[in-house]
């Protein structure tokens, strides 16, 4: 099954990511059928800890929306997200996920914390998980065997 327009545009942004050096990945808030905002992981560049493609997509959605909440929206990422991720889609109250791989390690979605799943979580979006969840897997492998 091919992916998403929305999340081929978040492998896309996964894919410059990983020329600029950081780890690849990549995020779309979408909303009525187009793309709000995009990016890619910038904490190198940005020397920022908090530059996540997810954050990065969220502010530039919300920005543009003049809203701290996104009810309407969508969020296509290649991988899991981790807490601070998941937190924030929360908090912005993103309506759907969909996230290629899991991130046994750091995710916070269907591994570790189970953010969405604790009972202090505000707002839980409904969640898909498993999109070209092969491709997002392998563009991650490559990128750390290549670093090594």
């Amino acid at each position: 099954m091919k992916p998403s327009p929305f999340m081929e545009a978040a492998f896309a942004e996964a894919e410059a990511a990983a020329r600029r050096g950081e780890v690849p990945i990549g995020a779309v808030v979408a909303q009525d059928g187009a793309i709000l905002a995009r990016a890619g992981n910038r904490t190198r560049e940005l020397n920022d800890p908090t530059a996540h493609a997810e954050m990065l997509a969220i502010r530039e959605a919300c920005r543009l929306m003049a809203s701290e909440r996104l009810p309407q929206a969508d969020l296509y990422v290649t991988l899991e997200p981790c807490p601070m991720c998941a937190a924030a889609i929360s908090f912005s109250r993103i309506r759907r996920l969909y996230f290629g791989a899991a991130d046994e390690k750091g995710g916070a979605v269907v591994s570790g914390v189970r953010l969405f799943s604790q009972p202090t979580c505000h707002h839980a979006p409904e969640t898909y998980a498993g999109f070209a969840e092969k491709r997002a897997s392998q563009m991650l492998k490559s990128f750390f065997r290549d670093k090594r």
